[in-house]
């Protein structure tokens, strides 16, 4: 696996696949900036403008779910994608 990109384009919706993929390797920064975001309880809206690039008062139906899906995916990869990555990543 390579390097993440720092602020890669965001999808309106992140993958629910029960197993890595390449969005989510280059999302991990994503991930990490939405967990962390999540542990300060910081405001979706803001999250979304900063970490998702998405103006929720818009477009709020696109940024709320485009920050759900994000953030649910953020808490599959801290609960279980992380061992994807330990294996070295994307299947071969």
């Amino acid at each position: 696996m390579q390097n993440p990109p720092i602020d890669p384009d965001v999808a309106d919706s992140a993958p629910d696949d029960p197993v890595l993929t390449i969005y989510d390797e280059q999302h991990l920064v994503t991930y990490w900036r939405l967990l962390d975001a999540a542990v300060e309880g910081a405001d979706w809206k803001e999250v979304a403008r900063i970490v998702l690039r998405i103006d929720p008062d818009r477009e709020p139906a696109r940024a709320r779910n485009e920050f759900d899906t994000h953030l649910a995916r953020a808490n599959w990869m801290a609960d279980h994608g992380y061992r994807h990555l330990l294996r070295g990543g994307l299947a071969q």
